[in-house]
């Protein structure tokens, strides 16, 4: 087992930034704003988000919304990509990740009792009832998370407890979502849609990993997870949303379920005992991809 102090050591290896650089982006994150559009991005990191769904999800004007990227860009903290007509801004995690080094290791000196407490292990293995505790959050926590929590459930082969959230209050699980669990032979009586709110409180489980399964859902100003869980973006249309006959919204429904267990399937197979956070950072990122999908 390695120590906090020797993590420490590879910290003081890792991302390098003079101080003009560095200066320059701590004064762009200086702003509200831009300190919120940033926050916004990271939670998606990293895949882009198009700027019309940016400013949906902080109420922004969209000529302000311009002016924050572009300074968010000349700072090198974000950059842009163009697939087809669409613009798409992300985090550009080489540069955070240097800007977050030169805090911790230049202007901090890598002092052990700043970073110790950020590296300490989450959970005594000793009190874990399974070895991963995984939440999946959706906005309505009615169809794509419930199928998640679900599909780990079955498929995770007693290693992971699946639990399943949303941020909206007072919705309730869609029939749709329900008939496709049956007929892939799920256990639907243990059920329910939940409030967030559930698993924020001071005696909840911690999370080894948390997924949001929505746009929506990602976008949602969630406080830090207690232990330092893993994070990842899932996101999937919201099957929800289908129209057309019965026969056309339960196919929805159904391509929805099938993409949701080719992730989780990929996700229960990782070789979880010989990968580090870092490791396990990228195969999440990957299973979520489009990229992954298309594979």
């Amino acid at each position: 087992m390695r120590s906090s102090l020797d993590e420490c050591d590879d910290f003081r290896h890792s991302g390098n930034m003079e101080q003009n650089p560095a200066a320059h982006a701590f004064a762009t994150l200086g702003h509200p704003g831009r300190l919120a559009v940033f926050r916004l991005l990271m939670r998606f990191a990293p895949q882009g988000v198009r700027p019309t769904e940016i400013a949906d999800a902080l109420g922004l004007k969209q000529n302000t919304l311009s002016h924050h990227l572009a300074d968010l860009s000349a700072s090198g903290l974000v950059e842009v990509t163009r697939q087809g007509r669409s613009l798409y801004y992300s985090v550009d995690l080489d540069t955070t990740e240097a800007l977050i080094g030169y805090l911790a290791l230049d202007v901090g000196r890598a002092r052990p009792d700043l970073l110790a407490p950020l590296l300490t292990p989450r959970k005594d293995a000793a009190m874990r009832d399974t070895d991963f505790d995984v939440l999946f959050i959706c906005s309505g926590n009615s169809a794509r998370s419930i199928f998640a929590e679900a599909l780990l459930h079955d498929l995770g082969k007693g290693k992971f407890q699946a639990f399943s959230a949303g941020t909206r209050p007072n919705t309730a699980l869609n029939p749709f979502a329900l008939e496709i669990l049956k007929r892939n032979g799920h256990d639907t009586a243990r059920l329910r849609s939940k409030h967030v709110s559930e698993f924020q409180k001071p005696d909840s489980v911690v999370m080894d990993f948390v997924f949001t399964v929505c746009d929506t859902a990602a976008a949602e100003e969630c406080p830090p997870w207690p232990g330092q869980p893993i994070t990842g973006h899932w996101g999937l249309p919201d099957p929800v949303k289908a129209t057309g006959t019965d026969a056309e919204k339960s196919l929805v429904f159904a391509q929805t379920y099938a993409t949701l267990r080719r992730r989780i399937a990929a996700f229960v197979e990782l070789p979880f005992e010989s990968l580090g956070r870092m490791s396990l950072q990228s195969h999440v990122d990957a299973i979520g991809s489009d990229a992954a999908e298309k594979a």
